[in-house]
């Protein structure tokens, strides 16, 4: 019996596609793959829960913020006294009280509204110095951990040099270098801390390279700039960005110190979110005041941004 009479054969054959017809294919990218693996993960998720919900602080803080984050409540006379506790009257507080969520610092300014406005810089601080240091630091780990032999042997090296220091006496030095300000200081704290994301991303590179699927694309004939930049690194981006989101805040911390010990300053007056805020207020309030104008005018801020 001919082939050509056997049904079961033209089956096959009819599904074959004829000449002019396009088949559906799967799209996808660097940027998607990476995107869909970071929100499979339930932290992932919350962190990006978190992190919209500051940045529409941020963005709505004229409307959220109940006072201009450097008016004087003096020169409003609602009657508000220096470094008043928190007042809010749904929570008890009596209704004859000026209402201030978070109370007010040593200057009559309300902590609440500085914070809101403060949330503004913070975010812009923790965005631009983690992701120049995820930038740069991510691509010399994939490189790193990709190319192997005497290139990792280079850029690793060059990474442990940077490591030794400590990493805000290099963040001053390199501050001092390139001029006082708060970009040069945002870009001397990315610089000290490419070596972190760059050990880490060497380490995702290396575990993923192993992998089946990047063997069987090698094998296929994919270039090993494909294997890098279509199939290492969209499985391997993972780390480095939970790594990064923990990096914001270290990234706030290491900037309010440069501005601490006077390495830039804020045109005043202009609220700057900094740890341990609270504390600085009391003591600049019933510890000689005076020392501590400098760090009233550049603080205002509270832990649980920064956590």
């Amino acid at each position: 019996m001919s082939l050509n009479n056997d049904p079961g054969m033209l089956a096959p054959m009819a599904a074959t596609p004829t000449p002019g017809t396009t088949q559906p294919q799967r799209r996808g990218g660097l940027f998607r793959d990476t995107i869909g693996n970071v929100l499979h993960q339930r932290s992932a998720r919350i962190g990006l829960a978190i992190l919209l919900f500051f940045a529409f602080v941020a963005i709505f803080a004229d409307a959220i913020a109940p006072f201009d984050p450097n008016a004087n409540m003096l020169d409003i006379g609602d009657g508000s006294k220096a470094l008043s506790p928190p007042c809010i009257h749904l929570l008890g507080c009596p209704a004859d009280q000026p209402e201030h969520y978070f109370g007010t610092d040593s200057n009559f300014r309300d902590v609440f509204s500085r914070v809101v406005y403060g949330t503004r810089i913070s975010l812009v601080v923790g965005f631009i110095a983690v992701g120049v240091a995820i930038l740069v630091g991510a691509l010399l780990g994939a490189i790193a951990g990709f190319a192997k032999g005497s290139s990792d042997n280079l850029i690793m090296r060059i990474m442990d040099v940077l490591l030794v220091f400590p990493a805000l006496i290099l963040a001053i030095l390199i501050v001092t270098v390139m001029g006082r300000g708060l970009a040069q200081s945002m870009l001397a704290i990315g610089i000290v801390a490419v070596p972190i994301y760059a050990r880490i991303m060497r380490a995702s590179v290396i575990t993923v390279r192993e992998q089946d699927f990047v063997t069987a694309s090698r094998a296929l004939g994919e270039t090993n700039r494909g294997l890098l930049f279509r199939r290492v690194l969209p499985n391997a981006m993972t780390p480095i960005i939970v790594a990064g989101t923990l990096g914001i805040g270290s990234a706030v911390l290491d900037i309010a110190a440069l501005s601490f010990i006077a390495i830039f300053f804020f045109q005043v007056p202009f609220p700057l979110v900094i740890i341990a805020a609270g504390l600085l207020g009391y003591l600049g309030g019933r510890i000689a005041p005076e020392r501590f104008q400098v760090i009233q005018e550049k603080r205002d801020a509270i832990t649980f941004r920064v956590v």
